[in-house]
């Protein structure tokens, strides 16, 4: 995507569990609205409300929350114009949701270009949270270790059209990009 094309500013926040990285999304986002959080994640058990009621609490009310697990450039394409700033946390947890519905891993690749299409459309400053799992561990099974691939890969191709990425570690950002 050609940097003349572009209208909106992209900026990609990685980190860890529990890194901090969902509230240096929100403070990178600063105080612009109308404000759009974008949450991909789905209350599936009881760990997961409690974690989603947990998110929701440390953002300000002036926050319009939209769930969307899967179809992001279709709701960045149909509501991105109404907001000056968008949140979206996460990714990983979108890209779960896509290989839940059996997306291969072409399709998801083809699916994260439609999101940045559809982010480069809008005005709007577009702050996008990540997990970063090529930090930990080798996983022990193939599938879990084609995800953290697969992650991977997508994390990178975010990060080549991001104005700005930040790693955050243990609550402090460092500037990538």
């Amino acid at each position: 995507m050609g940097k003349r094309q572009r209208q909106s500013r992209l900026i990609l926040v990685l980190g860890g569990a529990a890194s901090g990285k969902s509230q240096m999304a929100l403070d990178l986002a600063g105080k612009v609205g109308p404000r759009a959080f974008v949450a991909t994640g789905q209350a599936l058990d009881r760990e997961m409300t409690v974690r989603i009621k947990r998110h929701q609490a440390t953002r300000a009310s002036d926050w319009e929350t939209a769930e969307v697990p899967a179809d992001l450039a279709e709701w960045l394409s149909n509501n991105s114009q109404c907001y000056q700033t968008i949140v979206i946390d996460c990714l990983t947890l979108w890209l779960s949701n896509l290989k839940g519905r059996r997306l291969n891993d072409l399709a998801v690749v083809a699916a994260t270009a439609d999101l940045l299409r559809a982010i480069r459309t809008t005005k709007a400053l577009v702050v996008i949270v990540s997990n970063e799992l090529g930090l930990g561990l080798v996983p022990a099974t193939k599938a879990v270790r084609g995800f953290r691939d697969l992650a991977g890969r997508v994390n990178q191709q975010v990060a080549a059209e991001a104005d700005e990425v930040y790693l955050t570690v243990s609550g402090l950002p460092l500037r990538v990009k």
